[in-house]
């Protein structure tokens, strides 16, 4: 029995000895994987291996010993976290022995160190052995690249896991560390070098007397010039480099009397990488620095920085400039004093104001901007040197906008007035007295009026935004100010049309300055325009109509761009309702033009008011039930004989219901539960009941029932319907909800007006779209598959049914509701259909696109992510099998639904998929359908950028069907094939050059176009192809 488990315990070590033989005598690397698995199995331990490697690591051989201690140190790489305490010392005294071994054995030594320096049972000062054993022994730099990163790696595991114990070599860690590093030069070694300095500096090592040395040791790389080498595996870019770089030089004040004459010397050069890294370096370096580290440098640091914004042509290093000016006065900013100690902010402020003030008063000198720029850098950073500056440039500057007469320098001198008045917005005052500003007030009250007035429009302007700003700071304009300004804003709202830019200005800002002075401009400002409208109103009534038609849309506009306040929508909102009522009422003849400019401005009025939801829930009460009184009004069949029968027929048209459409629905979406709750327990029952008791003046002559046997206008107004129960938060219950839905359901297949029938078809889907899955959501859409069905099989609804399940289908795809693919493969079976095949084509437009009006995210529609990438999955494939096994004069019709669909796909989704979907888009581009040819166009350009390689490979079928549709009927066809054929230049040059001479000639017809855009991308296109194969192109 002894005996056989001597055999058993000699066997598998006989093995491990085979292994080892294997490794060192057969130059074999799979054993060392087999070794270290059995060890981390418990086969054998770290002690059986080193006695199997024995006699290889005392062989005179030093390749024989090199691959004994590799065995082991792999091993140990994988194993190091079994060892014991006891077995960790002796292996680190044997490694560190090694050391001292041939040259050929040290990297398999540093790679058991390496293993050795990761372990959690590595004794107290054995890491601190082991580093002065690297030190003392090995000269790093003439080790291979690999094994030097081991070194750096050790380093770096000690200072992770031994930070005290190696603090405790005081400043000797530092100096062995610069040895290690003198004369790197790989980058990948370099950016953990750089780690480790910038380690050694935050974590407070010291450094003893080798601060000089360790920063020379670090700066000798800088400025960073690295290329990295093609297709380069590490994926190491210079700018990783730079910032590492960085992060060490500005790591600390004490390298600030050798970094800074550096960086000044590196900007002054002629290297434009050099300029912009010292510039970012000396920003970064200002976050450490204090004014005694910059004292001695600033002269120097000033005249390089004004040389390069003076001087430089690149605009990235003005900025760069700029912003290390800023960095600069910051710092001296924050910077304590003692009571004795000279203030360099003050001094340093004195000398930009010397040399840059003058610039100023040469509006027209190519120096007033560089000037200019430099005093606002340092201005705006802090509050001490923005009021130092200010203070000092602002009288300068008033003086010389008196002084000079012409409107161009006027507006320079303005502009760089704006600048400092803005940089004064960044900092508070708790005392009014204090703010620079107050002393200049009224001359500069007095300079933006008078810019303001200017006939000049690019001075008005900048005046407007100059008093956007003025205006923004708390408490110093004046009621007269105020007064003043509101009525040049005023009178720049109402400017003629060349002066577009200079009115749509005038409106923003009062727009912005309403928000902070309400009272002003609702005592000078709404009764003006207020004015203005009942003026035009007598106007039309006499049949001044040219007054009405340039002074009505401007006014409405000014009464919408001036509703940022809760206090003025209050007035302005009434104002609005109120002139609609005027049309309503026979005194005024409204146009569709005149109806749908007051829904706009009501519209933009219910934008400004969803910030707040006290004037969100005032518009919605006051403006919808507005709405709906004059639609239902106007709705009355008894109307059309009566003396308001345009007004009727105005407010029915689409075009303007589309409008009250919108203005509902954005009145609507930011409701809160409870509001919204009650709100539609007035809207739901005027629709379904006729119950008009919540409308403004409700005597209507006869009964509203749009679901019942009411009138087609009657029915028309579900579009308004939709636009409440379609904007409504999901958690609102809607009243009346199973009655609702079938009567939606009922009108949606009603042939007698399209209008209504989508309407409720959209009202329908929105609200399935909504509703929470269970036993009734299932009840509506077998209703609605039902109804679908009897429609689509026969007789004179078939129309109204397909546009039902086109909505269905979309407020299912949106929510991943599983019906939805068993009525999107009914929709693609209506492919074929002789009658509805070309619109159930479209409607993969309709699928696949965002709609405005109804299942939108902003009406609370249950829209799922990637809805449109599911979608293709999910359905291209059986649209391609189906184009296939298509009748020929059917196949147009797969072509125009696969190209609305690929069209409308994020384009990295496509990628994919383009080889093998590529050749129908191509025969797509031959389909007669103009809408078809338009829409593979528009999805093939980007496909032309972005997938040069797979378009190549088609370039001849490209370039015909391309040049082809250059000359289509349809204007948009023409342009987007001309945008293609400017694309396709992204292709390789070699494979389109045996095209160019053909190409060339082809487009120089449509450079005789009659449409002018049509002209300009034929030029564009052409231009590209002259210049195709040129050098430089």
């Amino acid at each position: 029995m002894a005996a056989a488990a001597a055999l058993e315990a000699v066997a598998p070590l006989g093995a491990l000895w085979g292994l080892v033989q294997d490794f060192v005598m057969g130059q074999q690397e799979g054993p060392a994987d087999q070794v270290a698995a059995d060890v981390k199995s418990g086969s054998y331990t770290v002690l059986q291996v080193v006695e199997a490697l024995g006699s290889s690591l005392e062989n005179p051989e030093p390749r024989t010993r090199a691959r004994g201690i590799q065995l082991l140190s792999q091993v140990l790489l994988q194993c190091h976290c079994l060892l014991l305490e006891k077995e960790v010392v002796h292996l680190i005294l044997f490694y560190e022995n090694r050391l001292k071994d041939h040259h050929l054995v040290i990297p398999s030594v540093l790679q058991g160190l390496r293993a050795l320096s990761l372990c959690v049972a590595l004794p107290p000062g054995l890491a601190v052995s082991v580093l002065k054993a690297i030190f003392q022994e090995v000269h790093v730099q003439s080790l291979p690249q690999v094994d030097r990163h081991t070194v750096y790696s050790i380093i770096t595991n000690f200072m992770r896991t031994r930070e005290e114990e190696l603090k405790g070599l005081g400043a000797d860690f530092t100096f062995g560390f610069i040895q290690v590093m003198d004369g790197e030069k790989d980058p990948r070694n370099l950016l953990v070098a750089f780690r480790i300095v910038y380690d050694l500096i935050s974590r407070d090592y010291s450094l003893g007397p080798f601060v000089e040395e360790l920063f020379e040791v670090t700066s000798c790389y800088f400025p960073i010039d690295f290329t990295p080498p093609p297709n380069d595996p590490h994926g190491i870019q210079r700018e990783d480099l730079i910032l590492s770089l960085r992060a060490v030089l500005a790591s600390t004040p004490r390298f600030a009397e050798f970094l800074l004459p550096l960086l000044i010397e590196k900007v002054d050069s002629e290297i434009l990488s050099a300029k912009l890294d010292s510039l970012q370096t000396l920003n970064a370096c200002c976050a450490v620095y204090g004014q005694k580290e910059l004292k001695d440098f600033l002269p120097s640091l000033w005249a390089s920085i004004r040389r390069e914004v003076f001087q430089t042509a690149s605009e990235r290093v003005e900025a760069e400039g700029l912003a290390a000016l800023n960095s600069l006065t910051a710092c001296l900013s924050r910077s304590v004093l003692r009571a004795d100690a000279e203030d360099l902010l003050d001094s340093f402020l004195s000398t930009i104001l010397q040399d840059c003030r003058h610039h100023l008063c040469e509006p027209d000198m190519k120096l007033v901007w560089p000037s200019a720029k430099l005093l606002q850098a340092a201005a705006g950073a802090s509050a001490r040197a923005c009021d130092h500056i200010t203070s000092n440039v602002l009288p300068l500057l008033l003086e010389q906008f008196h002084k000079h007469s012409q409107s161009n320098q006027r507006r320079t001198i303005l502009e760089m007035i704006l600048g400092f008045l803005k940089l004064q917005q960044k900092w508070s005052y708790e005392d009014k007295d204090e703010r620079p500003l107050s002393g200049f007030k009224d001359q500069l009250c007095s300079l933006i009026f008078m810019a303001l007035s200017d006939p000049n429009t690019q001075l008005q302007l900048v005046g407007i935004r100059t008093l956007t700003v003025l205006g923004a700071q708390p408490d110093l304009l004046s009621s007269g100010d105020l007064e003043l300004a509101v009525g040049h804003l005023y009178r720049l709202s109402f400017l003629e049309e060349d002066s577009q830019s200079c009115r749509a200005a005038a409106l923003e800002a009062s727009g912005t300055l309403a928000a902070l002075y309400p009272v002003a401009f609702s005592s000078h400002l709404v009764p003006k325009l207020a004015e203005d409208l009942c003026t035009e109103e007598s106007d039309l009534a006499r049949g001044d109509g040219p007054t009405r038609c340039s002074r009505h849309p401007r006014c409405l506009q000014a009464l919408s761009a001036v509703s940022t306040h809760p206090s003025i929508v209050k007035e302005t909102l009434p104002l609005l309702l109120q002139h609609l009522c005027q049309m309503n009422r026979g005194i005024t003849s409204p146009g569709t033009s005149e109806v749908i400019a007051i829904c706009h401005s009501l519209q933009q009025v219910a934008e400004k008011c969803q910030r707040d939801p006290e004037s969100c829930w005032y518009f919605h009460q006051t403006a919808v039930p507005c709405l709906l009184a004059l639609a239902v009004q106007a709705s009355m069949p008894d109307l059309a004989e009566k003396e308001h029968s345009v007004l009727k027929k105005v407010l029915l048209e689409d075009e303007v219901l589309a409008t009250m459409v919108s203005v509902i629905a954005t009145a609507t979406t930011h409701l809160s539960p409870d509001l919204a709750t009650q709100s539609v327990a007035h809207v739901v029952p005027l629709f379904l009941d006729g119950n008009i008791s919540f409308l403004p003046e409700n005597s209507f002559s006869g009964r509203f029932q749009p679901f019942q046997d009411g009138s087609s206008g009657q029915r028309r107004l579900v579009a308004l319907l939709m636009a409440f129960v379609c904007s409504l938060p999901r958690n609102v219950e809607i009243p009346q909800l199973n009655r609702l839905m079938r009567e939606l359901l009922e009108l949606s297949c009603c042939q007698s007006c399209p209008f209504s029938s989508t309407a409720a078809a959209k009202c329908f889907a929105g609200l399935l779209n909504k509703h929470p899955a269970g036993q009734q959501l299932d009840e509506f859409l077998q209703l609605a598959v039902d109804k679908v069905e009897a429609g689509l099989s026969s007789g004179p609804c078939r129309s109204q049914a397909f546009t039902l399940l086109l909505w269905v289908t979309k407020a299912l795809v949106l929510r991943y509701h599983p019906l939805s693919s068993c009525l999107t493969d009914r929709l693609m079976g209506l492919l074929s259909d002789p009658e509805l095949g070309p619109a159930a084509a479209d409607g993969f437009s309709l699928l696949m696109s965002d709609c405005t009006d109804v299942l939108t995210r902003a009406g609370h529609a249950e829209v799922r992510i990637m809805f449109r990438q599911r979608f293709f999955t999910d359905n291209v494939p059986a649209l391609v099998r189906g184009f296939h096994a298509a009748p020929q004069d059917v196949k147009p019709n797969y072509l125009k639904g696969l190209s609305h669909v690929l069209n409308r796909l994020p384009k990295p989704v496509l990628l994919p998929e383009l080889p093998t979907l590529l050749s129908l888009l191509l025969e797509a581009l031959s389909c007669p359908d103009s809408v078809v040819q338009l829409s593979t166009l528009s999805c093939l350009q980007p496909l032309l950028l972005e997938a040069p390689q797979v378009m190549s490979l088609h370039v001849d079928t490209l370039v015909t069907k391309f040049l082809n549709l250059s000359a289509s009927p349809s204007m948009a066809v023409r342009i987007a094939a001309l945008q293609c054929m400017h694309a396709l230049t992204h292709l390789p040059t070699p494979v389109l050059l045996p095209y160019k001479p053909q190409v060339i000639r082809a487009l120089a017809k449509p450079l005789d176009d009659k449409k002018r855009l049509v002209r300009k991308e034929a030029v564009s296109a052409r231009g590209e192809w002259f210049l195709l194969g040129s050098p430089g192109s």
